[in-house]
């Protein structure tokens, strides 16, 4: 009887082990796949949203998203960093990528335009393209290889006109945050950005704006371990769906 009852108390023993073992499988499980997604600064809200969505649809798929300038995500990649998915906020910056053969064949699912973003109360009196010139005006853009940059550029030489910042950033988002702290009279954003803002900022729009339009592309990363998932996120993004969700922070479609 002692043996029996040893050899029972063996077997249940190795049961609980068994059991511990399908305990740490199920949780390893449940830790899932990272899905990367590397997306311009003024696509935040919007994909913020998108891949919230995206993990609702896809059980165990954590959405992990990187926002910065578009030139800064493209020296990464470049650089070797892991990524599944880049959204570029122009296609001049995507083709550095596509050159490469960094990334699958782009698609454009999403055009932006500036707009003139001020503090409340719009204390310098902005009023138009024209009043970013005047003597003693802060003005902040972003820098020349960004997207909006090349944008502030284009808009400004076709207007036949000289910008001469303050400040020049890496990113639309920081151009807005000089602009809400109250360290620039004016800054030259996206539409998106200041509808984002809120009642941090008034926005100013100007005919000129309409001649530059930047049209935004997102493609799959060549050596995306996620594949399939990849391009599962970038036709959520390009669906009548994605494109509502866009819609909604002020993007216009392509």
């Amino acid at each position: 009887m002692r043996r029996w009852a040893g050899l029972a108390g063996a077997l249940v023993l190795a049961a609980a082990v068994s059991g511990c073992g399908g305990d740490d499988s199920g949780s390893d499980a449940e830790q899932g796949t990272t899905l990367t997604v590397f997306a311009a600064a003024s696509l935040t809200g919007a994909f913020e949203q998108l891949g919230q969505e995206f993990e609702a649809d896809h059980a165990g798929v954590d959405v992990q998203l990187s926002f910065a300038g578009s030139s800064d995500l493209v020296a990464q990649i470049q650089g070797g960093a892991p990524a599944d998915v880049f959204a570029s906020a122009d296609e001049a910056t995507m083709e550095k990528l596509t050159a490469d053969d960094l990334v699958g064949t782009p698609e454009a699912f999403a055009t932006n335009v500036l707009e003139i973003a001020v503090p409340p109360g719009n204390p310098a009196g902005v009023a138009s393209l024209q009043d970013l010139t005047k003597p003693g005006l802060n003005l902040v853009v972003c820098a020349p290889e960004v997207p909006c940059g090349a944008a502030a550029q284009q808009v400004a030489e076709s207007a036949g006109l000289t910008l001469t910042p303050v400040s020049e950033e890496q990113s639309v988002t920081d151009v807005l945050n000089k602009v809400t702290s109250g360290e620039a009279d004016a800054g030259l954003v996206y539409v998106t950005d200041v509808k984002a803002a809120g009642d941090d900022v008034e926005g100013i729009t100007f005919p000129e704006s309409a001649g530059v339009v930047n049209v935004y592309p997102i493609a799959t990363v060549t050596d995306s371990p996620n594949a399939d998932l990849a391009q599962e996120f970038m036709d959520l993004v390009l669906s009548d769906d994605g494109r509502s969700v866009l819609a909604g922070f002020g993007f216009g479609r392509p």
